[in-house]
């Protein structure tokens, strides 16, 4: 392919990217739909992957609705309980997104909150970033502040970042720090770079410390301070920028190989050696050293 026609090549993205991009779900939810046939490209279904498409030529539906590429956003959210993070609830609960203003898009939540606890949400529909806020290959730390029943023994803290095995694999927290602890309650902030479901509190009841409250306050560089339990507000610039340089990936050094031992039979000889000068073709006389002869007197 000419460079001209590489440049009158169309814009291509991936199907699920250029779905969640414009707000309809996350791209891992956006692959489902695509599988399920419930995506139409050009009046046609598409229901494997990979696909891709043009945002500026094809035409997409799903389920039966035309998507548009739309401008990304971001909000930040205090939680209240009670409030769900799902965009359906067939139980009729107050979402997250009904929270937001009327005239915010489609977007949805980034690293979700348990009904019962509160604190500090990101909804955006960048789906990029979404995925690797939640990756925890990019390891964007997640705090919160834990309470629990009981005094936690002074071990508790250790145990937590080596790990506890859940049903799906071996959990661990980043950082432990205990703030309180006393005999009917104490307080944690533990800090996570993965996130899986109900996490903290499925570490915590494998122990035997129940939790009473938890609360995130921090994800990456955003912090809840200073915005009110059940109030959201958009992101400014500077929060964005800081937020795209903390999932960037950071290069991992390359591991130092060791020179391979090598054995004394096959070192090489060094010069003088024995086995240099028995190698040579003019190897030197060995020196002998003998005893001088002892004369013996005569008497006559």
């Amino acid at each position: 392919m000419t460079r001209a026609a590489a440049h009158a090549a169309p814009r291509r993205l991936r199907l699920q990217k250029f779905l969640s991009d414009a707000g309809v779900a996350s791209r891992r939810h956006a692959e489902e739909l695509i599988e399920q046939g419930l995506v139409l490209v050009n009046d046609r279904i598409v229901d494997s992957l990979p696909a891709f498409v043009d945002p500026d030529r094809d035409r997409v539906l799903v389920r039966g609705s035309v998507v548009r590429a739309q401008p990304l956003d971001y909000y930040i959210l205090n939680k209240p309980r009670g409030v769900v993070c799902t965009n359906r609830d067939p139980q009729g609960r107050t979402r997250a997104i009904d929270l937001l203003p009327p005239d915010a898009p489609r977007v949805f939540v980034v690293g979700r909150l348990d009904a019962d606890s509160v604190g500090l949400l990101l909804l955006t529909n960048d789906g990029e970033l979404a995925q690797r806020i939640t990756h925890p290959r990019f390891g964007v730390a997640k705090e919160y502040r834990v309470e629990v029943r009981g005094q936690i023994p002074t071990e508790l803290p250790g145990q937590l970042r080596a790990g506890v095995y859940l049903s799906e694999g071996k959990a661990k927290a980043s950082d432990v720090q205990v703030t309180h602890r006393g005999r009917q309650r104490s307080v944690m902030m533990i800090t996570l770079a993965e996130g899986r479901n109900r996490q903290i509190r499925r570490m915590l009841a494998r122990y035997d410390h129940p939790v009473r409250s938890l609360k995130r306050v921090r994800i990456g560089p955003l912090s809840v301070r200073g915005l009110p339990l059940g109030a959201c507000r958009r992101l400014t610039a500077r929060e964005i920028e800081q937020l795209r340089r903390a999932i960037e990936i950071k290069p991992t050094k390359p591991r130092r190989r060791s020179a391979p031992r090598r054995s004394a039979a096959k070192a090489p000889a060094r010069r003088g050696s024995s086995s240099s000068q028995t190698a040579s073709t003019s190897p030197r006389k060995k020196r002998t050293t003998t005893k001088p002869t002892r004369r013996r007197r005569i008497i006559t």
